[in-house]
C-alpha cells in the first residue's frame, strides 16, 4: 500500500499464513472429539475396562489439544517488507518470538522466483546485500506467483521515485 508522506514507505506489505482452524473451531473438535470418546465409554458405565480405558481416551484428547496448540505456536509468523526509494528492509517475527531482519539498497534488489529448483514450488527470494533471503513461503503454491508479480511492480514503482 503506498503512502504519501516523504519519510514513509513508498510500498509497505504484510504477510501471514492462513488460518483454517479459528480458535473457536478448535473448542468445537476439542468438543466434539471429547464427545465422541465418551459414546463407547457409556457402555463400559460401572465396570473396571472402564478405568482402563478411560486414560487412553483422555490421552489422546491431550495428544489432539497438544498438537493443534503446536501448530497454532509454529504458524505464529509475519512478514514485514517496507520499501522506501533508497532501501528496502524485510522483518521476519517468527515462532517463539525469533526475529530475523534484512536490509538492502533498492536498486540493487532483485525478486527472483525458482519454480522448481527450490525447496518448494514457486519460491520466492530477494536477493542484495550479498543476501537472498526467502519470502513467503508460507504461501500456498498458487499464491506465490501472485507475490512475485506484486513485488516486482512495488519494486519498479519504488526505483522509479528516485
Amino acid at each position: 500500500m503506498p503512502v504519501d508522506a516523504p519519510d514513509a514507505p513508498k510500498a509497505e506489505l504484510h504477510l501471514w499464513p492462513y488460518r483454517s482452524l479459528p480458535r473457536r473451531g478448535f473448542v468445537w473438535i476439542m468438543g466434539l472429539g471429547f464427545t465422541l470418546m465418551l459414546v463407547p465409554l457409556l457402555a463400559l458405565l460401572g465396570t473396571a475396562t472402564l478405568w482402563w480405558l478411560l486414560p487412553f481416551g483422555l490421552g489422546a484428547m491431550g495428544a489432539l489439544w497438544f498438537f493443534i496448540e503446536k501448530n497454532y505456536k509454529d504458524g505464529e509468523i509475519l512478514e514485514e517488507l517496507l520499501i522506501w526509494s533508497d532501501h528496502m528492509t524485510l522483518t521476519r517475527h517468527g515462532p517463539g518470538k525469533k526475529v530475523q531482519h534484512w536490509e538492502a539498497n533498492t536498486y540493487w534488489v532483485t525478486v527472483e522466483m525458482h519454480k522448481k529448483d527450490g525447496p518448494i514450488p514457486n519460491y520466492v527470494t530477494l536477493k542484495g546485500n550479498n543476501r537472498e533471503v526467502e519470502i513467503g513461503a508460507f504461501l500456498s503454491e498458487k499464491e506465490r506467483p501472485q507475490l512475485h508479480r506484486e513485488l516486482c511492480e512495488a519494486l519498479l514503482r519504488a526505483k522509479s521515485f528516485s
